[in-house]
Order: structure tokens, then sequence, then C-alpha cells
């Protein structure tokens, strides 16, 4: 009796262990094995064109709700509340990423969009998408790209996000807990539809273009912090404007900063894309206050992406924004203080457009393309357990190793890179340093900064390129175990949303390749 006993409780563990197996397997399964973001492109000198367009993707948010003990967390054990705006009897979320677990939308604020810029040199064209979310993983996206007819003709596709933490989860780390995911597949897929429709249209909308690029390397500085030492940013405005060569008209502007958008904090419970949202609309529409206008827009579609916003780079509550045109300052997270902050950038890459010392303007260039696919491994403990319970719904394409790419391309002189998380910003720009506490006695390896390997003086680098991984900490001042860095008494946020410490190091090798290529 007892061995018959041992035999079946035997059996059935073995079961159970094999369903834990194929679960395992299946969830960190190759979504596409067929990926290959590999391109070398190079062109000879031709007129350009450009196109851009914007798709609305914002979700519908069924059901509003009480927030009765003003948490920002969803309980009704606390007496919150909801209103079945659809009928069905129960509660349908909408959750917010960026912040804590198990804050649902309570409306909507500003539209979410799917913005793209295309450029032609002759046969040969890039396309950049920025959507309004927190990230996108590169397996959703690599379904996107799949996604785009070949009759386009589009050498390469680059899909961002403006990382805003007051948008949808697109990513799956902010549903009602830590071990549920916070992404809807049909908003999902409703993302990716707009993607290839914002792609399809900026493609119908190429018209013969002159491009004016401009600069401001500290006008911003005083609206963004570093909340991590050693402080080192990137405070630098790059925006390029693309004017229709027959009609002299705005196609569109590409509007890049480095900074978190994330400035209404985890309080807000309108879905919004941040300051972003005053950005672009300030740059298209310009600015009045009664009959006076305080910027003047340029018309076309304007797009925001982010650059090195790693470090961490964010403007916290308690960190002040001077309003615009007004003698006020904001201190408490609110949408006049992402307002005051969006006007200010906006009138800044106006500024530097039309009276910048060192701008430049031309309708023919040269244009080349390096993209690199390659493997980086999931250390990340909490990563791994999120992607076995399906939070996020990842693939690996090796065994514990997940599949990234990154890119440089040089339009003329002008020089862009892209990378797949976020970027500490003395990677970039110098200053890594080795601090005493760091968990690996090691002298910086990210040197010299990766600006050293870009010849031109307009340099746009951007984030979130093609995928969500985090950040990217300097391997000398990873510091998980006490004692910590810099006098720290906790561990550093960094670390605890990276891959793992070799993340940074891969990545810079490659991206250094890149650039010198």
């Amino acid at each position: 009796m007892f061995l018959k006993w041992f035999y079946r409780i035997s059996a059935f563990l073995v079961f159970i262990l094999l369903l834990i197996l194929v679960r395992f397997g299946w969830a960190i399964r190759d979504r596409h094995p067929d990926a290959d973001m590999n391109v070398h492109i190079e062109t000879e000198e031709d007129f350009l064109q450009a196109g851009f367009a914007s798709v609305d993707i914002t979700p519908q948010v069924p059901d509003t709700w009480i927030d009765k003990n003003e948490d920002a967390q969803y309980d009704p054990k606390d007496g919150d509340t909801f209103t079945d705006g659809n009928g069905n009897g129960k509660f349908d979320p909408v959750w917010m990423a960026g912040f804590q677990n198990n804050r649902p939308a309570m409306g909507v604020h500003d539209p979410l969009w799917a913005r793209t810029m295309i450029i032609a040199n002759g046969k040969h064209k890039i396309a950049l998408t920025v959507i309004d979310a927190i990230g996108f993983g590169a397996d959703d996206i690599l379904t996107v790209k799949k996604m785009v007819p070949t009759k386009l003709n589009i050498d390469y596709v680059v899909i961002m996000s403006t990382h805003s933490h007051e948008t949808p989860d697109l990513v799956g780390l902010w549903g009602k807990s830590p071990f549920s995911s916070g992404v809807d597949n049909t908003y999902k897929k409703q993302v990716q539809e707009g993607i290839l429709q914002s792609i399809t249209q900026a493609h119908l909308h190429l018209r013969p273009a002159i491009f004016r690029v401009g600069h401001d390397l500290t006008g911003a500085a005083n609206l963004v912090e570093d909340s991590r030492e050693p402080i080192v940013m990137d405070p630098r405005i790059n925006i390029l404007q693309a004017i229709d060569a027959e009609m002299d008209t705005t196609l569109g502007v590409f509007f890049n900063w480095s900074n978190h958008p994330e400035t209404l904090w985890n309080k807000n419970l309108y879905l919004t894309s941040d300051f972003p949202y005053y950005v672009r609309e300030a740059l298209e529409k310009g600015l009045k206050k009664g009959d006076s206008t305080l910027i003047k827009g340029l018309g076309g579609t304007a797009i925001f992406s982010i650059g090195a916003i790693g470090g961490l780079m964010t403007s916290s509550p308690d960190f002040p924004i001077p309003g615009f045109k007004e003698d006020t300052v904001y201190l408490e997270p609110s949408f006049d203080k992402a307002a005051a902050q969006g006007y200010q950038l906006a009138a800044l890459g106006i500024q530097c457009l039309e009276k910048g010392a060192d701008n430049v303007t031309f309708s023919k260039a040269k244009l080349k393309i390096n993209a690199k696919t390659l493997e980086l491994p999931l250390k990340n403990p909490l990563y791994r357990l999120a992607a076995f319970m399906g939070v996020v719904q990842r693939g690996t394409s090796s065994w514990i190793n997940i599949r990234t790419e990154i890119a440089a391309w040089q339009l003329g002189d002008v020089h862009f890179l892209h990378y797949p998380g976020e970027l500490y910003p003395e990677i970039l720009n110098g200053g890594v340093e080795k601090p005493k506490g760091q968990d690996y006695n090691m002298a910086p390896f990210e040197t010299p900064p990766l600006r050293s390997y870009i010849s031109s003086k307009y340099s746009f680098t951007m984030g979130l390129s093609n995928d969500m991984i985090g950040y990217l900490v300097p391997k000398s001042q990873w510091d998980e175990k006490p004692p910590f860095t810099y006098t720290f008494k906790d561990a550093p946020y960094g670390e605890i949303n990276s891959l793992g410490p070799e993340t940074a190091p891969i990545l810079y090798r490659a991206m250094k390749e890149l650039l010198k290529k």
C-alpha cells in the first residue's frame, strides 16, 4: 500500500514539474527566431524628402472611480468605488505605468499618439516612430516591423517611446499587483495598428524637403535634475525641422531632450503624455495669452523623443520649475507645472532654429545607416520571475539571454544614436566614476564617453529605441550590496530596473564599434 501511494505521489509530482517546465519554456520561447536587424547602408548625396504623420492611440477608459483616501491605488477596502460606464457589472481598469502598482486611470487629459517621421534619400528611407508609452518591448516592436508593407521600401524602422509615466502599461510591470500583468492585449494591438498606420501615412505624405537643424547645449539645464550621483546630465536640446521645399511650410519637427516625462508624478490619475504634450502643442500651434503671442508655432507635426535619462534624470515633486513668462515657480506636481516645463522647452527649440549661431540648413545629403542585433544576459531575478509568470511577455533568444538592437545613422553632418534603455548620461558625456562602496572593484569601463566617437556637433541620442530594457548603469557604479556608494543609506534605484551589471558594458562596446564605423 505504501509503495502504491509513493508511486502515485511521485508520478503526480513529476507531472506537476513537467507542467512547470512546459509553462516556463512557453513563457520564454523565442517569439522571433528569424529576427535579424543587422543593417549597413551608405548612399550617395541626393535630394531629400520627408513625411510626417500622427495617429491617435488613446485607449477608452470605460470606468471611472473615486479614490476615497487619495492614495492613487484602487482598493474597495479603503472605500474606493467605481462607476460602471459600460454596464458589464465589473470594474474595467486601464492600468497606468511608471510608479506604483494598482493605479487605474480615471480618464484622459490629452490624446496619446504614434507619431512618425520618414526621411528619404533617393530610393533609401528610414522611419522613426515615437509612441506615448512608458516603453514597448522588442518582441512587440518586431511584430509591428513585420507588418510594414515591403512595397514602402523602408530600409530601417525605429520605434521609440516617450517614457511617459502617465500612460497605459505596455510592459506588464504595473498591473493590479507585482504578480499580474498590466497589459491589455486589445490595447496593445491598437497601439501596434496605430504605429503601422502612422508609418503608412507618413510615407504617403513624403514631400521634397529642406532640413534645418539646431541645438541648445545649456538653456534647459534648469528644467531637469540628476537625482543620483555622480551629477552628470545631458541637458542639450536637439531639434530638426523639415520644411516643404516647394510650399515653404513646415512638414514637421523632431525634438530630442533627456528627462523622464513624470513631472505629474504618481498621484496623477489621468492619461497624458506629460510635458511632451505641451512641447508638441507649442511647436505646432504656438502659445497665446490674450492678444499676445508668447510662442509663434512652426506648424506641421511635432515629435518628441527622449535621450539619456538614466541616473535618474527627472523633475521630482519638490523640484522647482519656473513659470513661462510669469512670476511663478511651480513645486507641487500639476498640469500647470508640466505646461511651464513644456512651453519653455518648445520656446528654446524654436529659438535655436531661428537664431542659433551655428544651426545648419540643407536639402541634399548622404544617408548612412548601421544597425546591429545583439544579445544581453537577463541577470535580474525579478525580471526572470516576471517573464516566467507571464507578467512580462517577452521571449529569450538563447538560454536566459534576450535579443535587442542598437543603431547609428547619419544624415549629412547630423548624427543619430539609438539604444534600447535608459542610458546614464556619464556613459554618453563622460564622468563615469569608481565610487567607494561599489559592488565590483574595477576602474570605469565605459570610457571614453560615446560622444567622443561622434564627429558632428549635431547629435541626437535616443533611448528606448526598438526596445525597453530599463537602466544602463556603469558597471563600476553598480551598487546592490552595502556599504552603499556616495553615503546612500539604501541601495539606489537604477539597479532594480536593469537587466544586470553586464548590460551597460556590452551595449557600450557595441555602440562604440557602431559609431566608429
